[in-house]
């Protein structure tokens, strides 16, 4: 069954991480930590991994090693929508929002921890700065540190950005809500 909100197409998933990437990894202990992640697609374009570091002091290391079982939630564009927006007098306010919900299992994979590192420092910083300017510092930081490929076993997720407005009062919210990113992401959920 198709849910009203739901993404024009996977690559809307994968967009919504690249352009949110911090998301909770919560173990089954209910430890969580909130950290950067980038979407490893398949050939098809759905997500099929979450790739990322943490400390090894980080409880996640020693829960996802006894047990690999986890969720990441991701929090995309999200604002209040208030009745000042819209002309109809009987329109109620609400929340639009774009939201994730993986269960994964957390794979430790250390000797891909330079390179976890660095892809997200290339997508973060976009060749505006480098490890390279941190010398020594680097090579101890990265003893520190462990990478993780979280493998996606089920998917969840809401876009609800105005799909359930009448084309006026969606275009009411659109051109006055003052949060461009939201307005943006309603626009693009609109055109199919």
């Amino acid at each position: 069954m198709t849910s009203l909100y739901e993404p024009r197409d996977s690559a809307d998933i994968a967009r919504l991480i690249a352009d949110y990437p911090l998301a909770w990894l919560v173990s089954g202990r209910f430890n969580a930590s909130p950290l950067p992640l980038i979407a490893e697609c398949d050939a098809s374009g759905a997500v099929a991994a979450l790739f990322g570091h943490c400390a090894l002091r980080n409880a996640l290391v020693g829960d996802f090693r006894a047990d690999p079982r986890g969720l990441i939630l991701f929090n995309g564009p999200a604002a209040y929508v208030p009745t000042s927006l819209l002309s109809k007098p009987d329109w109620a306010p609400t929340w639009n929002y774009a939201v994730l919900r993986f269960t994964v299992e957390v794979e430790f994979v250390g000797d891909e921890t330079r390179e976890a590192i660095e892809r997200l420092v290339a997508k973060m910083e976009s060749g505006v700065w480098s490890t390279a300017s941190l010398g020594a510092r680097y090579e101890k930081m990265l003893d520190q540190i462990i990478a993780f490929r979280a493998h996606v076993r089920t998917v969840e997720h809401s876009f609800k950005l105005g799909q359930d407005e009448s084309p006026q009062g969606f275009a009411e919210i659109v051109s006055g809500h003052p949060d461009r990113a939201l307005a943006a992401w309603m626009e693009g959920q609109a055109k199919r």
